[in-house]
C-alpha cells in the first residue's frame, strides 16, 4: 500500500513538472487586433534576411527595448518570390511570439501586374510558421509610383485594398502610405489621392515620415512631420489610429529626433511609433524611441 501512495506521488510530480514546463514555454501575452499596430514597433525589408539565423538573439534584443511588433516584409513588386525566404520568416516570427512580440507583414505592390499583386497579399494572409504560427497583422505599403497612369495606379490598389479586407478575416490590416507633406510638395506623385477610402478599409495608417537627410535640422524636422500629421488627420477623421513612421534611423542627427519626437508628442494623435528601420537603429534613436514610449505608451 505504501508503495503504491508513494508512486501515485511520483506521478502527480511528474505531471505538475510537466504542466509547469509547457508553461514555462509558453510565451508572454502579444498584442492582438488592431493593437498590433500601437506603441512601438521596429521594421525588417527583404534585404535583412541575414537577421533570420540570430532570430532568437534578435526577438531577445527587440524585447528588451520594449518592441511590441515587428513590421517584417514578405515581399516587394521587385521579388522574384511570393514570400522572400519563407523558412527563416518562420523562424523570426516563432522567436518574436516567444518573446510576446507581434509580427506584421508588409507588401508593396506595383499596381503594374494586379495577378502578382493580389498572389503576393494573400501570401501574407496564408502564410503559416512551422509551430503553425501566422502574423498577427498585414500591411499593403501603397508607394510603388510605377504605374504612370495615375487613374489606373489609385483603381488597382483600391481593388487590392479591398480585397485584402476582405479576406483577411480578423486579422487587422494597416496601409503603409506617404505623409500628405509629400504629396502637398511633389504634386505630380499621387494627385487626389483617396485617403477616406484608404481609411474605410484599414485599421490603422502608417504614414512614412523620412526625414532623415532630406529636411536638415530641428525646425525642418519638426515642420514635415507635424505638418503631415495634421494634414493625415484631416484627411481621415480622428477616429483611425495612426502608427508614425520616421527614419531613416541612422540618417537622423540627436536634434532631428527629438523633432520627430517632439512632433508626434504635439501631435496627440499617434498610438503608435518607430523608425525605419532596425538594421539602421542608433543608440540615438533608441533612445527617442524610448522617450515616446515614457509619453504615450
Amino acid at each position: 500500500m505504501r508503495a503504491l501512495t508513494i508512486l501515485a506521488a511520483v506521478v502527480v510530480a511528474v505531471g505538475v513538472a510537466c504542466v509547469d514546463s509547457t508553461q514555462g514555454r509558453a510565451g508572454p501575452a502579444r498584442a492582438t487586433g488592431a493593437e498590433v499596430f500601437q506603441g512601438l514597433g521596429t521594421w525588417m525589408d527583404v534585404y535583412d534576411t541575414a537577421l533570420y539565423p540570430k532570430s532568437e538573439l534578435v526577438a531577445g534584443k527587440l524585447a528588451a527595448r520594449g518592441v511590441g511588433t515587428v513590421w517584417i516584409e514578405t515581399s516587394n513588386d521587385g521579388s522574384k518570390t511570393d514570400l522572400v525566404q519563407p523558412a527563416g520568416v518562420g523562424r523570426m516570427v516563432d522567436a518574436l511570439h516567444a518573446r510576446g512580440i507581434s509580427a506584421v507583414a508588409w507588401y508593396l505592390p506595383g499596381h503594374d501586374r494586379t495577378g502578382k499583386d493580389l498572389r503576393r497579399a494573400r501570401a501574407m494572409l496564408a502564410f503559416r510558421t512551422p509551430t503553425g504560427g501566422a502574423f498577427d497583422g498585414v500591411a499593403l505599403d501603397i508607394e510603388s509610383l510605377r504605374t504612370k497612369n495615375v487613374g489606373q495606379r489609385t483603381a488597382r490598389m483600391l481593388s487590392l485594398l479591398r480585397t485584402l479586407r476582405g479576406e483577411a478575416g480578423s486579422t487587422p490590416v494597416a496601409a503603409i502610405t506617404y505623409p500628405p507633406r509629400a504629396f502637398e510638395r511633389h504634386l505630380s506623385w499621387w494627385p487626389a489621392f483617396p485617403w477616406g477610402e484608404v481609411a474605410q478599409q484599414v485599421d490603422a495608417i502608417v504614414p512614412m515620415l523620412y526625414t532623415g537627410g532630406g529636411f536638415k535640422g530641428y525646425d525642418a524636422t519638426y515642420g514635415y512631420v507635424a505638418r503631415s500629421l495634421r494634414l493625415l488627420r484631416a484627411a481621415v477623421g480622428d477616429d483611425i489610429p495612426v502608427h508614425a513612421a520616421g527614419g531613416v534611423a541612422n540618417r537622423m542627427t540627436k536634434e532631428e529626433l527629438k523633432a520627430f519626437d517632439d512632433a508626434v508628442l504635439d501631435d496627440g494623435t499617434v498610438t503608435g511609433w518607430s523608425l525605419y528601420d532596425y538594421q539602421t537603429m542608433t543608440p540615438a534613436a533608441w533612445a527617442a524611441m524610448a522617450r515616446l514610449g515614457a509619453s504615450l505608451g
